[in-house]
């Protein structure tokens, strides 16, 4: 499984090169997968290579999960870190819920 980590661009060099920061670390990313971006800009970063531009609220979003991920991992009270998620039924993404219905059809 691979997991990407929400880094916003702080500076970018003249050779195109982003160099982007999350909590205190900074590092060269490549943006040669999303184009060039403007420094203020989220992406969301795999192996220091962007692979997809981010609003700030999807970026904070991810950034939330992670912080909880690692707090759950240390033993630590996680959830607050999830607190969309506390005293609420899953749901299925939009995509399968056609295939779901169809499924409870055939079975009344």
């Amino acid at each position: 499984m691979c997991i990407g980590i929400p880094m916003r661009i702080v500076a970018v060099d003249a050779d195109g090169t982003a160099w982007c920061e999350r909590d205190g670390e900074r590092r060269a990313i490549d943006v040669s997968l999303v184009g060039p971006q403007p420094v203020g800009t989220w992406l969301l970063v795999f192996l220091d290579a962007a692979r997809e531009v981010l609003d700030e609220a999807h970026a904070r979003h991810i950034a939330q999960a992670l912080d909880g991920l690692a707090a759950a991992l240390a033993g630590e009270d996680f959830e607050h870190f999830f607190s969309d998620l506390i005293d609420r039924e899953p749901e299925l993404p939009e995509h399968l819920r056609p295939a779901t219905a169809a499924t409870h059809n055939h079975e009344d």
